[in-house]
């Protein structure tokens, strides 16, 4: 009787469902959430990087260009907006600041600084904790000025 009882009890375990099953299921769909906000939230930041690094790009390219002819703020906005076929789809002139630091002559500054200030974030989660689907993205760079000599 003993042998039947183990028999009849491993046959059970065999054919019948487990609630261990039911659980790998719960933590598995719990740990593809957090895995999936995570992979979202990675993929939000390389976007903002990447916005963030041709909008200096592009500012430096400006900045570059004002370190030789510091008073002409409307062909150095232009080289801000053409120095890439990205940062006219995100700034426009009037998002582009150049400030001259001291007089426009040789071995003073030149500051360009860009603001996108609407960088859509795709993850909603985020958006609720910072407290807006969009964040501002903004560069600066100063430089020397080159040229005119200072009387």
């Amino acid at each position: 009787m003993g042998l039947a009882r183990m028999e009849q009890k491993i046959d059970r375990n065999k054919n019948g469902p487990s609630s261990e099953q039911g659980q790998s299921l719960v933590e598995m769909a719990i740990a593809l959430v957090i895995l999936l906000l995570l992979v979202g939230g990675i993929v939000d930041l390389g976007r903002a990087f990447f916005t963030f690094m041709a909008l200096r790009d592009a500012v430096q390219e400006g900045a570059l260009y004002g370190s030789v002819n510091p008073t002409l703020t409307t062909e150095i906005k232009n080289h801000v907006l053409n120095s890439s076929d990205m940062i006219p789809d995100l700034v426009t002139s009037s998002d582009i600041t150049v400030n001259v630091i001291g007089a426009a002559c040789t071995g003073n500054g030149i500051q360009v600084t860009a603001t996108y200030s609407d960088f859509p974030i795709t993850m909603p989660f985020i958006g609720t904790i910072l407290g807006s689907q969009t964040i501002p993205i903004s560069a600066t760079i100063t430089d020397t000025i080159l040229s005119p000599g200072c009387s």
